[in-house]
């Protein structure tokens, strides 16, 4: 297992440093002027845009300034905004909050879609799989702004059930966000767990375990669903990093104060920096959830080993 890892870690270190390129090249060597509109109305004095290319490195060829960014980088600096904020702080103030946030809409993705999926394939062609089935094809084809638009409107402004925004973001206040994040993924997690369910019903193991006289309850929670987790897991394993880099509707929706506002607002002040810095923490959250998953693949299926 050890080796496995050390491999993997190995591996994540060209999709790294191929990633990090391709988004420092897209925010930075793009066309026009990335200091625009930092002075206001009038063009900024060209003292101030010599200064702020010279402290960007943007002189330099494209290949360099990475390589300047890449060394900083693992030393732990994220670079300095155009107003003088260090990244690494400002991160380090919201990223927890879209944690957070994502945790929450996580579990609750877990929870309802594998809970409802394993329901609907155990049962099958009755009236909860039917019932299972109209729901989630009714979240998939609800956008997700509009889901969150519609129950702010309706549990939190009409019925009052609700707080509409976010003001402390706690756990128990992040619980509707969570769930609007993640309406769409959770009916595609019912989804996969009915199918998956559905096709190991049939498997030899299942068989061997009912010709045996296990009780249905060991069956389906120590063989059947262990087995048939696999994909799913794989699905909610790339899911969080989804909802990290895709929590910026909700968090606008509801006024979180996480790394979505933080990005929307680095996006329309064209601060790089900020760009760059947060695109690259959530590069990170994607190599070590894919490797979480590999190796949760052991836990749930003995079969696998990895040597």
């Amino acid at each position: 297992m050890g080796r496995y890892v050390l491999r993997r870690l190995l591996q994540m270190v060209p999709v790294f440093v191929g990633t990090t390129f391709l988004i420092y090249a897209l925010v930075w060597a793009v066309p026009g002027d990335p200091f625009e509109g930092k002075c206001g109305e009038r063009d900024c004095p060209a003292s101030y845009v010599s200064m702020m290319r010279e402290r960007f490195n943007l002189d330099d060829p494209l290949l360099l300034q990475y390589w300047k960014y890449l060394v900083n980088l693992v030393q732990g600096d994220f670079g300095v905004t155009s107003s003088g904020v260090q990244v690494i702080d400002r991160i380090a103030a919201t990223f927890p909050v879209t944690l957070r946030l994502a945790l929450v809409a996580l579990l609750v993705e877990a929870v309802i879609g594998i809970t409802a999926g394993v329901v609907s394939g155990l049962r099958g062609q009755g009236f909860l799989d039917s019932l299972v089935l109209v729901s989630t094809l009714f979240l998939i084809s609800i956008p997700v702004f509009v889901t969150g638009y519609v129950v702010q409107l309706v549990f939190g402004l009409q019925l009052g059930w609700i707080a509409p925004t976010v003001t402390t973001p706690t756990f128990g206040n992040l619980i509707v966000p969570g769930f609007v994040l993640a309406s769409l993924s959770m009916a595609y997690v019912a989804r996969l767990s009915r199918a998956s369910i559905a096709e190991n019903r049939r498997a030899d193991y299942v068989r061997t375990a009912l010709a045996k006289g296990l009780p249905t309850r060991r069956i389906v929670g120590v063989h059947l669903l262990r087995n048939s987790l696999i994909p799913v897991i794989t699905f909610l394993g790339t899911d969080l990093g989804a909802f990290l880099g895709g929590a910026i509707v909700t968090e606008g929706i509801f006024n979180v104060p996480g790394v979505g506002g933080l990005v929307f607002r680095s996006i329309l002040t064209k601060d790089g920096a900020m760009v760059t810095g947060v695109v690259t923490v959530l590069v990170l959250v994607y190599l070590l959830m894919t490797l979480l998953v590999d190796l949760l693949y052991a836990v749930l299926d003995p079969r696998i080993r990895y040597d």
